[in-house]
């Protein structure tokens, strides 16, 4: 399968994070008379090439009646141009050693391939070639959006963490539109038509919105001159003004109960944060809040000797498993979530009460020193291969720089780690992990065994229906 947004969507969030920002160092930045923008890193350990072409699209930009359009296209820019069939795209990157895949996540669809240094060219003509002349043919549609339709149901709708964490999304957020799934509402891909999809397409695909990602064994004015000849004779799109729909102050905490066929009961607290903004790396009053809050996270649960291993989980017994989680890397701001299964015998409301307990202790109490330093460590440092793959250097590129924040905000994110103080984790858990920007989610298992159940949400306190 070439799509799996939902799991890819946390690993390229945390991944932002945990490398260090000298991996992006000597980036070169390219912009074509059309608008396309390069960028090229070089990396000579190996004798390959990583290739991603970002489009500024994703969940976040569509709207009720269209919820999962960009996913939909995503599969449909498999399927062919006039020059190459459909299939062609894979074969032909196959049939040349390399590797191909595509993801979609909020704010963002990527596409991407692996090849040999010197089969650059072949990526660039193919990608070049779908970026305006897709064709988009009913007949494949009908049939793919049946897939998109079972994607749904086998990572959603089938699965009931991934349910309740779509649901407590929803239901958080009121008017952003990252209440909307990345897969979209059952009804809108039901519903929706293949003009639907080539009316997406010609909007957003164009290389005024586009940024290509170039790392590996290259020379950086061969890839400008590669991608003049390929993506220059490429017609800009019409200049897209993006009306954003900013989060509405929330007022008390909502509270929702979904019912599930699962094996056990979970629950979800997800309180509304900030995130990096644009104007941060220039230095502003509020700017180390998304660090504090990501250190914050890490004391939390950042390994075996966290709080939440060491007193949720081993000490206090109350959770099975847990985990804490915060992105600070988005186009809007997001959510600071902590999730959890309670250990047998234990129920959801002990289950909170432990939660909000911990959050408690870091509003009241300072975090030593030992635990800050052990927290920053373990934020900065990352594995080997995480370090050393050229593909995952591309996605902090690409991820940065589509989201709005710039590649070179990644070289100043390990001073800033460095940075937090214990009295700004406590300033931003004081502020902002309060019950004013609250919702919790809880999930009580139906049989596993009444498949036939029609299943059901029940929607409690100020949130909405879907």
């Amino acid at each position: 399968m070439k799509h799996y947004w939902l799991k890819m969507e946390a690993i390229f969030l945390v991944l932002v994070l945990i490398i260090p920002g000298n991996t992006l160092a000597r980036v070169y930045e390219y912009e074509l008379d059309n608008g396309l923008k390069l960028l090229v890193k070089e990396d000579h350990r190996a004798p390959v090439v990583v290739t991603q072409v970002w489009y500024k699209v994703g969940g976040s930009y569509e709207y009720d009646g269209v919820t999962g359009i960009s996913h939909a296209l995503e599969h449909m820019m498999f399927k062919g141009t006039e020059k190459f069939p459909p299939g062609e795209f894979s074969r032909i990157i196959s049939e040349n050693g390399g590797r191909d895949n595509a993801f979609t996540g909020p704010d963002y669809t990527s596409y991407f391939q692996t090849l040999e240094k010197t089969r650059l060219p072949i990526s660039f003509e193919l990608e070049a070639d779908r970026m305006r002349h897709l064709k988009l043919s009913n007949e494949e549609f009908i049939k793919e959006i049946e897939v998109v339709k079972e994607e749904r149901r086998w990572r959603t709708e089938d699965n009931p963490q991934s349910f309740l964490y779509e649901t407590a999304k929803a239901t958080a957020f009121q008017t952003s539109p990252y209440r909307f799934p990345v897969v979209g509402w059952m009804q809108d891909l039901s519903s929706m038509t293949i003009n639907d999809l080539s009316s997406w397409y010609k909007k957003w695909y164009a290389p005024n919105n586009a940024t290509v990602v170039v790392v590996g064994d290259v020379d950086p004015n061969y890839v400008y001159a590669l991608a003049y000849e390929y993506f220059s004779p490429l017609p800009a799109g019409e200049p897209i003004k993006i009306n954003e729909h900013k989060e509405v102050p929330q007022q008390g905490t909502k509270r929702i109960t979904v019912k599930r066929p699962a094996e056990l009961p979970s629950i979800m607290m997800a309180y509304k944060t900030p995130v990096i903004k644009p104007q941060d790396k220039h230095q502003t009053e509020y700017d180390w809040e998304p660090y504090a809050l990501e250190v914050l996270a890490g004391i939390l649960d950042g390994g075996n000797s966290a709080r939440i291993a060491s007193r949720l989980v081993r000490g206090n017994e109350v959770a099975a498993g847990a985990s804490a989680s915060y992105q600070i890397a988005s186009r809007l701001d997001n959510l600071f979530t902590l999730s959890g299964i309670p250990a047998e015998g234990k129920s959801i409301q002990e289950l909170e009460v432990a939660f909000r307990n911990e959050i408690l202790d870091l509003q009241t109490h300072l975090v030593s020193n030992e635990e800050l330093q052990r927290v920053k460590a373990q934020v900065i440092s990352a594995d080997v291969y995480e370090k050393d793959s050229v593909f995952y250097q591309a996605m902090i590129i690409g991820i940065l720089e589509t989201v709005g924040l710039s590649w070179d905000l990644a070289d100043a994110y390990v001073d800033r780690i460095k940075s937090v103080t214990n009295e700004q984790v406590l300033a931003v858990a004081k502020k902002y992990l309060i019950d004013d920007r609250l919702t919790v989610a809880d999930l009580y298992p139906l049989s596993t065994k009444d498949k036939s159940s029609k299943i059901r949400s029940t929607i409690k306190g100020n949130t909405r229906a879907h």
